[in-house]
């Protein structure tokens, strides 16, 4: 089965506990603390794999969870940190926000993306220690992974899209020009998923070629299956337009070209707008008194479009046909790869009454989720950041509970990684 989108969720794991130890030896007095950082979670990444062709995988298994970290220990022993969670999918997915339907990936090149961060390890007390406060029995927790919900579609990485109506002769192009082999017969619909074969023109130029699912009228509102598949050339740099100019299946070929040419503006202006080749296939099986060879020519020569003349199952002027494709393509940018558009929105204020506020002496331990995602937001390094961090902290109303609290000037406020020094 040729399985092209899916939805998933994904979550890293968390971050490990820091412990609270003491270090306790023989002949040792007051060793101090001695409590391990937790080990960090495991992340979510995403990897190219050119052995995948579908994401049939992802239609049994729809949730993914990295493992977290393991819990800091004594003797300053950090909690080991969790496998990243690798995801392997074909080259040519894009990764999608599925709220948004914002591009955030395309997993095109070798690089691995990592979809999900896992969490930090939380501090062990070691870390507390001070010469007023030598012996802290508190340590940090360590922060939930990220999380998402994301849609997964596949479109192909080819240099070339074979368009036109079922049973035109798309699959046997293929098959004679490359090492594909598609299933071929004679009824509509052969071809339930698109196939990609390598075109070897001559030494060192070849091509990548798509054979798409016939493609019939209203395709772009979902008729038929040329409606899940056409998302498959938009990468294609050239089109190869198969008419069936021999009547085999009582269909004028002029009427065909426009129809497949109606339904790719429909479906996209852009796609519509891209070059194309036409070739009129099954000469070979024309009738001697059929004109539709020269209706078809003429048309096509008029609207500004190369013709050629082949017969697949004959292998007749597919040779030439190929050539042209490859000199057509050297005059082409590359394959389209999408850039991200998908911004993560910033995280905002909550009420400061769901922080968690742990008071140790003069040090003030603040956690909650929302200023969790608030400082992950935060460049530290930048002025206005910080400013907005700090607008932030006083729309919620921490700084009054704070203060409420008896929090005082010079007290340490300790926000997951980060210690502030408060000043009213």
């Amino acid at each position: 089965m040729f399985v092209d989108k899916v939805k998933i969720f994904v979550r890293a794991g968390d971050g490990g506990n820091g412990a609270i130890a003491f270090h306790r030896e023989k002949y040792v007095a007051a060793g101090g603390p001695d409590g391990g950082d937790g080990g960090n979670g495991g992340s979510v990444i995403l990897r190219a794999d050119d052995n995948l062709s579908t994401l049939m995988d992802f239609r049994y298994k729809r949730k993914y969870q990295a493992p977290s970290g393991e819990d800091g220990q004594g003797k300053r022993c950090k909690g080991r940190k969790g496998e990243d969670l690798v995801i392997r999918v074909p080259r040519g997915t894009v990764v999608r926000d599925a709220q948004t339907n914002e591009i955030m990936h395309d997993v095109s090149g070798s690089e691995d993306y990592v979809l999900c961060r896992g969490g930090r390890g939380g501090w062990g007390n070691q870390h507390f220690a001070t010469p007023t406060r030598q012996v802290p029995r508190f340590a940090k927790a360590g922060t939930p992974g990220d999380e998402h919900e994301v849609v997964l579609e596949l479109k192909l990485l080819a240099d070339v899209g074979l368009v036109g109506f079922p049973n035109v002769g798309k699959s046997t192009l293929l098959s004679v020009t490359s090492n594909a082999h598609p299933k071929i017969a004679n009824y509509h619909f052969t071809t339930l998923y698109p196939n990609l074969g390598v075109i070897y023109v001559e030494e060192g130029v070849s091509f990548v070629m798509a054979d798409i699912p016939g493609i019939i009228e209203g395709a772009a509102e979902g008729a038929g299956l040329g409606h899940d598949f056409l998302r498959h050339i938009d990468r294609c740099r050239l089109l190869i337009h198969i008419v069936d100019v021999s009547g085999s299946e009582d269909r004028d070929p002029v009427e065909d070209f426009q129809k497949i040419n109606e339904e790719l503006r429909q479906y996209s202006m852009e796609l519509a707008s891209r070059p194309m080749l036409v070739a009129a296939n099954k000469i070979d099986l024309l009738p001697p008194e059929s004109d539709n060879l020269q209706r078809l020519r003429d048309y096509v020569t008029q609207q500004g479009y190369e013709f050629f003349e082949i017969s697949a199952a004959t292998t007749e002027g597919t040779r030439q046909l190929m050539r042209a494709v490859a000199g057509k393509l050297a005059q082409l940018p590359p394959v389209t790869v999408y850039e991200p558009d998908y911004v993560k929105p910033l995280a905002e204020a909550g009420d400061a009454a769901q922080l968690q506020i742990e008071r140790h002496e003069d040090l003030w331990i603040v956690s909650g989720p929302w200023i969790l995602k608030l400082l992950n937001d935060i460049n530290f390094e930048d002025y206005e950041s910080r400013m907005y961090f700090d607008r932030q902290l006083r729309k919620s109303g921490l700084f009054e509970r704070l203060e409420e609290q008896g929090i005082q000037d010079g007290d340490t406020v300790s926000i997951y990684d980060y210690e502030f020094d408060y000043t009213k």
